[in-house]
């Protein structure tokens, strides 16, 4: 054996020269003297290593190299962007070729259960199908769990463990999703304590061990290792010598590994071994809200390169003003082998390909410009690469409206002309560039109308499957999303690559989030120490290096709720100095520092949003990075900021919170699946349900809020003022050539007429006026006697694009036409037919036409209800003023709605009965009115409401109520009245807005309409419990049972439209569930008919936040209600119309 020593000024090191690892490293200062110069030394030799214990005993404790901020990499590679070690230009362009087929198809096959584990693997695979020279590591790892790194079995990375007794796991993968640990859920703080840079000593250390074997026809070339991403840190092995170190869970870490490999085509196995850490100190750069799962979660994969290889490259182009040629070029890093002294002997060529045109099968065919190399002269100082450049006349100019894309291949050959290795990434033609108060494409500003995104899938957490991935962008370019924040870190690169080709403007966010720090007085946020500038800047280099090529990405982002100090500074600089072809966002220190080129709030309220717009001293566009909290039942007032952003020069759009709501699939003690959240695991410290907040459920169902982001989205504006309608095509590089025009007109809620509206061609940023009584539904409406008139004009696809299918509705726009009438009062014209009752008891009995109503004078309410001898309701009509609270309705802590609301009993009110009276008007018409005073156990005063009830003959009950809640309340959840009604009634019909879910402040895109829904339809299943299933504007409600047998509902006199809520899960009932699974059903069905309904608010949900013209103050107030029974020959129609 042979041993070297090393004195220094600090340490002396012991290394083992033949074995390729170091027994001991004796400490003689303290540890924190261990500096990058521990790091350079190691990176010299391939056979000097740390320690086979990755510890070091030293006078004041151990040192773990997993929490020393100064050392997050050993042996890695430089970033670079991603490698395909193509063999020929050819198959690059037949590999681009296929890959760029993905459609809207493709989204069909996406899988949320227990086949994604085995989707992943295969998914990993086929991405690096076609690339001669790469190999796929995916699949079923042998795997241990230790609970600590002081736990892991000895020796288990040697080359002859046997490892026959582990598990297995599939990788990609998180342990977490596959049994081994539990998920956990923060939001803020750290699941640990708050120790930097220190982390547990109970630390759950993952152990992999897998094979392989080198082929044959890769000899002579250089073997690269390479991990897409792994949480959070890990070294490796390979045949038990140590080959790396590295940190950050969310960008690529690449080994050479060529030395340690046994010979090309052996039957040796070589043994690939690594060992995960859950918490390094890179975890506290790693705050995110989102579940901290852990270890190989994208895939590994195995390059073989050439001695002289290109290993990165970067490519520009520079767009005229008139965008009739750009300017290209491209900067190439070569790597070679350090007993290679130079390279003279080779040639570095770049050709632009555009394939995505290419009807033949020659796709070499399709070159449209060559890249020229530069000489020396025109080299950055400090570049040690090499500069080609090219131009591209008349190009294809990419944005999210038309991305056109480019493929480029790079390729280096040897003297005689033979390639030795070639590159190639899709590229697009854009400029990105500011103005006044101006992000601008293409000389354009272009308005973002985005989402922010996790990585999420609930069956198998961090890792992606390509279906899963193209079943968000479809559903994006579906409902008119536009761009996307990757929230917050570095994602998979086949995300960019399928944003590039779908269209998608996106802000690449670095790895760094430290909100846990905002919680602690006894240490600075990492921006603001040194100690942590090497590994900020470490991943703001990582990702740049590796997606610089995207021409999706618009801008780099510092990360994300980290503070603000000098390290940010340091990375914007690198960013500006590196790539000033993009510009430079983030939100921390209140979103205006020098840092960032966009003035990038997060959920400001839109008052405010407009003062910035508005002030002459600021330069910068205002882009919300975070708005519109989608918690829940949310979103509310979101046209709002849209009509502000649409209307005010220096608004530039936003990016809503979030995507996806971040459930996990589990399984209950039954058997059952259902989505869990933070504590759902037994996790502690969690967060709850706050990783709940996306606007598609965990399946990527769309939530109802998502239609209405649809509508304030949509490109196409149409508009109806002082009779002229005006429609405006807000792209700005899209002509309304691929659009179809139809409308419709409705009135009282029946289609009159419907038709193609011809329209000229709309040239981007242009618009189109008619005079409302020119159009071809004037007519209609003049021979119409109905009493409100609805138009309704649609803009829909004439013909599929990649990502939408023929037919699907660009754009919709509902208005209300001109009124014939004056006013509309829904008094019924009731017919004179004879009225019986009788009292039996403390019961009114009442005999009309087909209906039998059983009235108890005690309580003062509707006992029962029959119609042709069918129950109907069953217990009602009482008054009601309380919902189940929402998310944003418990925001807020003690200034919540919902705090509010207990502190003054509006959860818990009793209705007494003050008096009643009976009395006969005629022979067909009864009066019966009850008092009844509201309130909680020792307080009767909270509300007091008089009920008017007037039965007529001919089958109609109106209730007019008179409500008087006491002043000093606060703003109420709703005013209305609330009855049961025997579950078999469980068609609903209604004309109102729908077919969807919407609230007061959420209704924009629900049309007025006759929408029918079974009771369970009517639900919407959020993840977490609250009021839901609301329909606004209601006109008239009808219950049915099967046989047609049931009770209608409409708005009376001059009461305005209703909110409606029907549910067979009562108020109660969704309040105490946590999960929508433990949701059980009630006896009957619960009706709410609301003369006014708070808000739902969305700004955010922590605050309370629902605007004030959607609130509910303490407010007298009359309402008038109609009943009428309901029988298979009833037109709900005809009764509404009875009183027109």
């Amino acid at each position: 054996m042979s041993l070297s020593c090393l004195r220094l000024d600090f340490f002396v090191i012991i290394y083992n020269t033949n074995l390729g690892f170091t027994p001991f490293i004796l400490i003689t200062l303290p540890t924190s003297a261990i500096t990058q110069t521990v790091l350079s030394m190691m990176a010299s030799s391939a056979t000097m290593a740390v320690s086979n214990k990755l510890t070091v005993t030293a006078s004041n404790g151990d040192y773990k190299v997993w929490e020393d901020p100064s050392f997050i990499k050993w042996r890695k590679r430089d970033s670079h962007v991603s490698l395909h070690c193509h063999e020929s230009v050819e198959g690059s362009l037949r590999y681009w070729y296929e890959r760029n087929k993905v459609d809207v198809l493709v989204s069909k096959s996406a899988v949320w259960d227990d086949d994604a584990v085995s989707g992943s693997i295969e998914c990993a695979k086929y991405w690096v199908q076609d690339l001669p020279f790469v190999k796929s590591l995916s699949g079923y790892w042998k795997f241990f769990l230790a609970q600590s790194p002081t736990t892991v079995p000895s020796n288990f990375h040697d080359k002859d463990f046997q490892d026959s007794t582990w598990e297995k796991i599939p990788v990609p993968s998180n342990w977490q999703m596959h049994g081994f640990d539990i998920p956990i859920y923060t939001n803020i703080i750290y699941p640990f304590p708050l120790d930097p840079p220190h982390v547990p000593e109970d630390n759950p250390t993952g152990c992999y061990r897998t094979y392989f074997h080198l082929p044959k026809d890769w000899e002579g070339r250089r073997i690269l290792l390479h991990f897409e991403a792994v949480d959070s840190a890990f070294h490796v092995w390979i045949n038990g010598a140590l080959v790396g170190y590295s940190q950050d869970s969310r960008l690529p870490a690449e080994f050479e590994i060529t030395e340690f490999c046994h010979e090309f085509g052996s039957d040796k196995k070589n043994v690939v071994a690594v060992q995960v850490y859950r918490w390094s100190d890179g975890s506290y750069l790693e705050d995110q809200d989102h579940w901290w799962l852990s270890g190989i979660h994208r895939d590994v994969l195995l390059l073989a390169k050439p001695k002289v290889f290109i290993a990165d490259y970067f490519f520009r182009s520079n767009l005229a003003e008139s965008c009739d040629y750009a300017d290209l070029e491209v900067e190439v890093i070569l790597d070679k082998p350090t007993e290679v002294n130079g390279i003279t002997d080779v040639k570095i060529e770049a050709t632009l390909f555009d394939i995505n045109t290419n009807e033949s099968t020659n796709l070499l065919l399709t070159n449209v410009a060559s890249l020229e190399l530069q000489t020396p002269p025109h080299f950055p100082l400090g570049f040690h690469g090499y500069h080609l450049a090219g131009k591209l006349k008349n190009p294809k100019l990419w944005s999210a409206e038309q991305p056109n894309l480019y493929t480029l291949v790079v390729t280096l050959k040897d003297s005689s002309g033979k390639i030795i290795d070639c590159e190639s990434c899709q590229v697009g033609i854009r400029q990105i560039s500011k103005a006044p108060k101006q992000l601008l494409v293409n000389g354009h500003p272009v308005i973002i109308r985005g989402v922010n995104r996790h990585e999420h899938h609930p069956r198998i957490g961090k890792t992606n499957i390509e279906s899963c991935m193209v079943k968000d962008l479809v559903l994006m370019k579906e409902h008119n999303i536009n761009a996307v924040r990757n929230s917050h870190y570095p994602q998979h690169q086949r995300w960019y690559e399928l944003c590039d080709l779908f269209g998608m403007y996106m802000i690449d966010e670095a790895n760094i989030e430290t909100h846990g720090f905002d919680l602690s007085r006894d240490f600075k946020h990492p921006t603001q120490e040194p100690s942590w500038a090497i590994s900020m800047m470490d991943r703001v280099i990582g990702m740049v290096e590796r997606d610089k090529n995207h021409a999706c990405i618009i801008s780099w982002s510092l990360g994300n709720e980290a503070s603000y100090g000098p390290n940010h500074a340091a990375l914007a600089g690198w960013i500006r100095g590196k790539d000033p072809s993009r510009v430079v966002h983030y939100e921390g220190g209140r979103s205006r520092t020098p840092s960032t080129d966009i003035i990038c709030p997060m959920y400001m309220r839109i008052w405010d949003c407009v003062k910035i717009a508005n002030d002459p001293h600021e330069t910068r566009p205002l882009i919300l990075c975070e708005y519109s909290h989608a918690m829940g039942n949310s979103n509310g007032n979101i046209h709002s900021y849209w009509e502000a952003i649409d209307s005010t020069f220096g608004l530039q759009g936003g990016f809503i919170w979030d995507w996806v709501d971040q459930g996990l699939l589990k399984r209950s003690a039954d058997g059952s699946k259902y989505w869990a959240y933070g504590g759902d695991y037994g996790d502690t410290p969690n967060d709850l349900n706050f990783c709940i907040n996306g606007l598609v459920w965990p399946d990527r169902t769309p939530h109802p809020a998502l239609q209405e982001v649809k509508y304030c989205y949509q490109p196409i504006k149409i508009s109806f003022t002082n009779g002229v309608i005006k429609i405006t095509n807000t792209n700005f590089f899209q002509t309304t050539e691929d659009l179809e025009f139809n409308w419709v007109i409705e009135g009282d809620g029946c289609k009159l007429n419907y038709g193609i509206l011809g329209l000229p061609t709309l040239d981007s940023q242009s618009s189109y006026d008619i005079k409302w009584e020119s159009g071809p539904w004037y007519a209609s409406w003049t021979s119409s006697s109905c009493a409100e008139t609805f138009l309704t004009i649609t803009a829909k696809l004439s013909r599929p694009t990649q990502w939408l299918q023929s037919g699907h509705i660009v754009s919709s726009q509902q208005f209300e036409l001109p009124m014939k009438k004056e006013s509309i009062s829904h008094v019924p014209k009731t017919k004179e037919i004879a009225l019986s009752w009788k009292t039996v008891d403390n019961k009114l009995i009442i005999h009309q036409n087909v209906s039998e109503i059983t009235f108890n004078t005690q309580s003062g309410a509707i006992e029962s209800w029959m119609v042709e001898g069918v129950p109907v309701m069953l217990k009602g009509v009482t008054p009601c003023f309380w919902r189940a609270p929402t998310d944003n309705d418990k925001g807020g802590e003690a200034s919540s709605y919902f705090s509010k609301w207990k502190a003054a009993n509006l959860d818990n009110i009793c209705f007494n009965k003050e008096n009643s009276t009976v009395k006969k008007i005629s022979d067909h018409l009864l009066e019966v009115n009850a008092v009844y005073h509201g309130g909680s156990e020792g307080s009767n005063d909270l509300f007091k409401v008089d009920m008017k009830y007037s039965f007529h003959g001919s089958g109609d009950v109106v209730l007019v109520c008179n409500v008087n809640p006491r002043s000093d309340l606060p703003p109420l959840p709703r005013v209305g009245v609330e009855f049961h009604i025997e579950k078999s009634i469980n068609n609903v019909k209604w004309y109102g807005r729908g077919p969807f879910e919407c609230y007061p402040d959420r209704k924009a895109a629900a049309h007025v309409g006759v929408y029918e829904k079974k009771v369970d339809e009517m639900h919407v299943p959020y993840i977490a419990p609250g009021e839901c299933s609301g329909r606004a504007d209601v006109r008239w409600v009808t219950f049915q049972n099967n046989q047609g047998s049931g009770i209608y509902a409409s708005i009376f006199s001059d009461s305005p439209p209703m909110q409606l809520n029907v549910s067979y899960y009562s108020t109660a009932e969704l309040h105490r569930a946590t999960h929508n699974e433990e949701l059980v059903k009630g006896d009957d069905i619960e009706v709410h008919l609301d003369h006014k309904h708070m808000g739902i608010g969305g700004d955010d949900s922590w605050s309370p936040c629902v605007h004030d013209k959607y609130m509910i103050p303490p407010l007298p107030c009359t309402f008038a209600i109609r009943f009428f029974p309901m029988t298979a020959a009833t037109s709900p129609h005809d009764i509404y119309m009875a009183g027109n």
